[in-house]
């Protein structure tokens, strides 16, 4: 068993490598360092905490850790980068369920010391080990903090688990992607919230567990309908909410076990949730507030009538585009992640630029399902970070564009957002392919995608349709480039 200045010293480093990830995860070139960094930090954590003052029965505890090792090995290990938002998603609900299942238990364990000392037992006789003796010694201002720790950990977690589920199940596609709500909306969900309150505030005047039952069950009904409430296109923000509420449910579960590395941890994770939250929501033109409320997403009137047809092309008439052209922007989307395009995607980038081109992508900060989703997958083909380029970086570069092919996106080119006040993504900064002087859309069929949006710039007189898998058209266009 290690002392509690090892334990402490262990807690520190972890916390340390914890920030050194965070740090190295905002350049791509630092990333793959940042991860290990994140491991070898995880590490320490649990070897520290399981092997600490005041654990017992360790034993089953490496049996559970080693269960949940594998369960997590042999799970990531099967899923395929189009699936990781899903992962994700269903690793926060985890979390949220977790700091439910200890606040429920402290506060079972709180309500066996008290009945101890009301029945004038004595710590000897009680013998009490771990976090039942840490609770023995409380005074009556530490019990009603420790009963807030508790409702706030029971609360956030209950919401973090249900939206969660719901946020798995619209990125799998099991949920209906369209916003959705009961009748009442916003004023269901506060009454809700105002419900949880006065059972919170009667629990810490003496009301016994079943409140927090009652409050697992109103917070999980209010994740649900947040999260059913926002619309697909929205869905990277919900991830990158989710993940910040996670953070903040295991902070608060860190106060109620004392644990100071679950407090710092959880205030990293949820802090820097919040704050790429709010980034995202100002490069989708969203106020905060409304992604915090949920139920933003939808039209405010008739959306506008698009004129012209789609236009196809076969591989032919793309390839003869891309070898006249001088200058190609490249914007990904998640259908170049379902096709697992990435390297055809690599591999044309490579012969256009050996041919003299200039090839450059641009990324959406919201392209994808996942908040740096399309970053991933081009790492991962081998695409040079200096080629990819972020939309403030390069969408005033588009009207001196030659080629722009969009693979497999959608709202983030569609300039709906810009021309038509009463579309669902009004306001939404785009990249302006459009301003290209020929555009050609890798896109499966003429549907309106995961969103359900309808994109004017299918219409439009310099756009083509290249129909078909992303990687198999790519694949018939490859051998026709000079």
């Amino acid at each position: 068993m290690f002392s509690i200045g090892v334990t402490s010293a262990a807690y520190i480093a972890a916390s340390i490598l914890f920030i050194l990830s965070l740090g190295g995860l905002s350049n791509q070139e630092s990333a793959k360092r940042a991860v290990w960094y994140g491991i070898v930090g995880m590490a320490i954590a649990v070897i520290a905490t399981v092997f600490g003052p005041g654990v017992y029965n360790i034993f089953l505890i490496l049996i559970a850790v080693a269960v949940g090792a594998f369960a997590g090995y042999y799970v990531a290990g099967r899923v395929q980068m189009t699936e990781m938002p899903q992962l994700v998603a269903a690793l926060h609900s985890f979390v949220g369920l977790a700091a439910v299942f200890i606040g429920l238990n402290a506060d079972i364990m709180l309500t066996s010391v008290l009945d101890m000392k009301a029945a004038g037992i004595a710590m000897g006789e009680a013998e009490l080990t771990g976090f039942g003796e840490r609770l023995w010694h409380k005074d009556a201002v530490e019990i009603a903090i420790l009963k807030v720790e508790v409702f706030l950990g029971i609360f956030i977690g209950a919401v973090t688990f249900t939206g969660s589920v719901i946020a798995f199940g619209k990125l799998a596609g099991k949920v209906d992607g369209k916003p959705k709500q009961l009748p009442g909306g916003h004023i269901l969900n506060a009454a809700a919230l105002a419900a949880c309150v006065v059972l919170g505030l009667m629990y810490m005047t003496g009301s016994g567990i079943w409140t927090m039952v009652l409050v697992t069950l109103i917070a999980g009904f209010i994740g649900w309908h947040l999260i059913m409430g926002i619309g697909g296109a929205d869905m990277p923000v919900v991830v990158s909410m989710l993940n910040s509420y996670s953070g903040w449910a295991a902070a608060a579960i860190g106060f109620t076990l004392g644990n100071d590395l679950l407090i710092v941890t959880g205030a990293l994770v949820g802090s820097s949730g919040a704050i790429l939250s709010y980034i995202m929501c100002r490069a989708m033109n969203r106020k905060f507030v409304n992604v915090i409320l949920g139920g933003f997403g939808g039209s405010s009137g008739p959306a506008a009538d698009i004129e012209g047809e789609m236009i196809a092309i076969e591989a032919d008439g793309v390839a003869a585009a891309l070898n006249d052209a001088d200058s190609v922007i490249i914007v990904p989307g998640y259908g170049m992640a379902v096709a697992q395009a990435q390297q055809a995607v690599s591999e044309l980038t490579r012969k256009l630029r050996a041919a003299g081109k200039e090839v450059r992508f641009a990324i959406h900060p919201v392209a994808g399902r996942l908040p740096g989703h399309m970053n991933v997958l081009l790492a991962e083909a081998k695409v040079p970070y200096d080629i990819v380029l972020e939309m403030d970086e390069i969408n005033e570069d588009f009207p001196e564009t030659d080629v722009a092919i969009v693979i497999g996106s959608n709202d983030i080119v569609n300039p709906a957002a810009q021309d038509d006040p009463n579309s669902p993504i009004a306001g939404m900064p785009v990249l302006e392919v459009w301003k290209s002087k020929q555009v050609f859309v890798s896109k499966r069929g003429q549907g309106t995608g995961y969103s359900g949006i309808e994109n004017p710039l299918f219409f439009k007189d310099n756009t083509r349709m290249f129909y078909g898998d992303a990687k198999a058209s790519l694949d018939r266009l490859l051998p026709m480039i000079d």
